[in-house]
């Protein structure tokens, strides 16, 4: 994944993220269940936060030039959706099985700041 296309997931992710949040912040808190709202924003929160990470990622490629963090980036865009998408269509479809998918995009974060970690390191 080149800078350029990191920087425009980036920015993307993080339009979505704030549509996301005043979704949730005005369309649904009259709707839903305030525990499911709660569920709501944590899945704007990650996406916003692992949007940043995105941005970060393009800023860090020309830095350490490892393909590492490809593998970062594709791992952090793949977290997003299926961390935050499994919780934004658990929230809207009330099918709780869905919840069961969540960990599956926290490993996907968890491996692309590991990756982050790891080019960092052989950069020294």
């Amino acid at each position: 994944m080149s800078d350029r296309i990191l920087v425009i997931t980036a920015s993307l992710v993080l339009l979505t993220g704030v549509a996301a949040g005043a979704f949730g912040a005005h369309g649904l808190k009259r709707v839903i269940d305030p525990s499911m709202l709660s569920v709501w924003q944590t899945a704007v929160l990650y996406q916003l936060v692992h949007g940043l990470g995105l941005l970060a990622l393009a800023a860090l490629g020309t830095r350490f030039g490892s393909p590492l963090l490809t593998y970062a980036g594709f791992f952090m865009f793949a977290g997003i959706v299926i961390f935050s998408g499994s919780l934004y269509t658990l929230v809207l479809s009330q099918i709780k099985w869905l919840g069961a998918i969540t960990p599956i995009g926290g490993m996907a974060f968890l491996i692309a700041w590991a990756l982050v970690a790891l080019a960092a390191y052989r950069a020294a």
